[in-house]
């Protein structure tokens, strides 16, 4: 089935554009684009700061992904965390619905007499030892047996879960602190190159900022960018996928957003093909072993493209070598050439 007509581009301008540009780039760092205007950098050309900011933004991408990777252990960990002591407090109202019935064992048998050596010792904090011996069990009627093996199951199931918990909450303890040094690292990487962006002029920044590819805007699905026509989609569930990606051009990139309002980059394709029904991992690197891959010449509407060495961006391709996909920050959503960045490789989701 078709997924698009020819996409139809409307541009923002005027106050629409200045305002899709404040708003993208206060998800970028502190500071706005335009600090330091007006004091370009007399020792450096253009080409210089802008191959300088794009280092500076592919290695904060690289760090989002890793905070976002982070994030994402952190929160399964607090999740295993949360479950084990939940069982924990279970299993010890159990322990102690025993033991209770244990007291009440004894407390018939004062009233008869006197208590049952073996009951005093099973009272004891050591049940294994009334158990290790024979001769006691030997004397204990076959309630308090059982009663007794239950509760010797319990404080040992009971101890494991203790230290699995114990575990956990130092496997959170570690996620967190790696997620506070990813988050610091994207925001060193993300002041730098605003520090970067900074000594341009002020034209180089609009320059920069609106990109080289299509300039960003929100189109619908009657027209492709640059007038080429999007190639049909494979399935129902591509074709959602890139019906999202559509929906989202112009909004603004913010590290570790996941929209719907902004986007990262594998936060968007994650958001696109969730619309569809299909869960994606969060990250870039997690996201290229989701599928199968597909070589470059054999690529559909719909599989998502990954590029530079360490997979640390995706976009989702949409056919004729175009590609929606959410830059970087300061660069809202928007319709590029894959050829525009290094090719890493590509996985076909659905």
């Amino acid at each position: 089935m078709a997924a698009h007509r020819r996409p139809k581009q409307r541009n923002l301008g005027g106050t629409a554009a200045r305002t899709a540009l404040t708003v993208a780039l206060a998800g970028a760092a502190t500071g706005t684009l335009f600090e330091g205007a007006g004091h370009a950098d007399p020792g450096s050309t253009p080409e210089r700061l802008k191959a300088k900011a794009d280092t500076l933004y592919r290695e904060a991408e690289e760090a989002t992904e890793r905070y976002n990777g982070a994030k994402e252990a952190a929160a399964e960990a607090r999740t295993a965390l949360d479950g084990l002591r939940d069982e924990a407090a279970r299993r010890t109202a159990r322990l102690n619905a025993a033991r209770d019935a244990l007291g009440s064992i004894a407390t018939a048998q004062y009233r008869a007499g006197g208590i049952d050596p073996a009951v005093q010792l099973a009272l004891s904090s050591d049940p294994d030892a009334y158990l290790a011996g024979a001769e006691y069990a030997e004397r204990a009627g076959s309630r308090q047996v059982a009663t007794l093996a239950g509760i010797r199951e319990e404080n040992r199931e009971l101890a494991q879960l203790r230290a699995e918990a114990d575990g956990r909450l130092a496997e959170l303890t570690a996620r967190q602190d790696e997620l506070a040094r990813h988050r610091k690292a994207v925001r060193e990487k993300l002041a730098a190159a605003q520090s970067v962006l900074a000594r341009m002029a002020p034209a180089e920044q609009v320059a920069y900022a609106s990109g080289d590819s299509t300039p960003p805007g929100r189109a619908d699905r009657d027209d492709a960018p640059g007038g080429a026509v999007v190639a049909d989609a494979p399935n129902p569930r591509a074709a959602q996928a890139i019906a999202y990606a559509y929906g989202a051009l112009g909004k603004p990139y913010v590290w570790g957003a996941t929209g719907p309002s902004a986007y990262d980059c594998s936060g968007l394709t994650q958001a696109a093909w969730r619309s569809a029904g299909v869960s994606l991992p969060r990250t870039t690197y997690t996201q290229i072993d989701s599928g199968h891959r597909v070589p470059r010449s054999q690529l559909a509407p719909g599989d998502l493209v990954f590029f530079y060495s360490g997979v640390s961006h995706v976009g989702l391709y949409i056919g004729n070598g175009q590609m929606i996909h959410a830059p970087r920050p300061g660069a809202p959503v928007r319709v590029a050439p894959i050829d525009e960045m290094p090719f890493a490789g590509a996985t076909r989701v659905a």
